[in-house]
């Protein structure tokens, strides 16, 4: 997967997404076969680094846009490109920033959005490309089938990889209710799911960038990845050890911050998350977060109270209705439903597996 962009460059590619009033303007330049040099903000920072041109302050539209990239200075915008500030604008940005662009404008672009850190964008008049900057960051703009195809080739790795969680995990609710779970278990479900986010994270990227015409891709993504990252919380809850310096929330950021070779190696994963025990053979127990919040409609904080009371799932699971009831918070009827709930759930596991 390619490296994760930065949450600056993310929004600079919302604003020129399709669908935004300024990626129609850009496109008008475009197809005019007109060069321009955008930025995207307008504060003092900005217009210590202008010379000359013109003060417009008006509302933002993609006709003034493309009649503006006929002038051939840069033309500033507004942080949130609703208005036009200045148009003809000679930009001087500090001489000595690096850049590895060639183009004057381009390396203009390059240089301001290093120097005062705020987005850029370059049209080439010759090549009909978009290019966004803003600080270190540069990107260049994929036409939009393509952008597409792409997206698509990484849903269907999506679902390749989301059906083989669904197995591991249905063996680990399978090895739960059967009280033999091993650090294999944990870690074959914390793998899966952890590649599964990040290939989510990867279409994601995709659909800032494609905007409004990715809205089928969004509503596939959503539905593959319904309840993952809660799953995700769920089993590092059962199964990770906390201590005063080691906490879930460093346990989920060891996780996603793990290289991917580090990934793929169950002992490297159960040393990283504090799991307790070292051999990848070894016995675990769950504490029954998992399980528990299968329960339909049960409140978080009675599921947590739940657990708490009960401390492993295979208390949880021998105790009786009347056991339920002696859990601070927890009626009858709450007991009687947990009760059943978790009876049909371990039937199921069950079922499934020799089935």
């Amino acid at each position: 997967m390619a490296a994760r962009r930065s949450k600056a460059l993310l929004d600079a590619l919302a604003i020129v997404a399709p669908g935004q009033p300024l990626r129609e303007g850009l496109d008008r330049v475009v197809k005019a076969s007109m060069g321009a040099l955008i930025v995207v903000g307008d504060g003092p920072e900005v217009l210590n680094i202008c010379s000359g041109g013109f003060l417009l302050d008006t509302a933002f539209s993609a006709q003034r846009l493309s009649e503006l990239a006929k002038t051939d200075g840069a033309i500033i915008l507004a942080s949130d490109a609703s208005r036009i500030a200045r148009a003809n604008v000679h930009l001087v940005p500090n001489p000595n920033t690096p850049t590895t662009e060639t183009g004057t404008r381009h390396r203009t672009a390059e240089r301001v959005a290093r120097s005062i850190g705020v987005p850029v964008i370059s049209v080439s008049e010759d090549m009909a490309v978009l290019t966004v900057y803003i600080h270190d960051d540069k990107h260049q703009l994929e036409p939009i089938p393509g952008l597409l195809g792409r997206c698509n080739q990484a849903l269907q790795t999506l679902e390749r990889y989301k059906s083989r969680l669904d197995e591991v995990a249905a063996n680990l609710a399978t090895a739960e209710v059967e009280d033999l779970v091993t650090v294999r278990d944990v870690v074959a479900v914390l793998q899966r799911t952890e590649i599964v986010v990040r290939i989510a994270e990867e279409i994601e990227r995709y659909l800032v960038e494609l905007g409004t015409d990715g809205r089928l891709v969004r509503l596939q993504l959503r539905e593959l990845m319904a309840g993952v990252e809660d799953d995700r919380r769920m089993v590092l809850l059962d199964y990770f050890e906390p201590d005063a310096t080691w906490n879930l929330e460093q346990a989920m950021e060891t996780l996603s911050d793990l290289e991917m070779e580090e990934l793929l190696e169950p002992d490297a994963v159960a040393s990283a998350l504090h799991l307790g025990v070292k051999d990848a053979g070894g016995s675990l127990s769950p504490r029954g977060y998992r399980m528990v919040s299968k329960v339909p409609r049960l409140p978080g904080d009675m599921a947590e109270t739940i657990v708490g009371h009960f401390g492993t799932l295979d208390k949880l699971m021998r105790a009786t209705v009347a056991d339920l009831c002696a859990v601070d918070g927890v009626d009858e009827q709450w007991a009687v439903t947990v009760k059943d709930a978790l009876g049909r759930i371990a039937e199921s596991s069950i079922l499934d597996r020799y089935t």
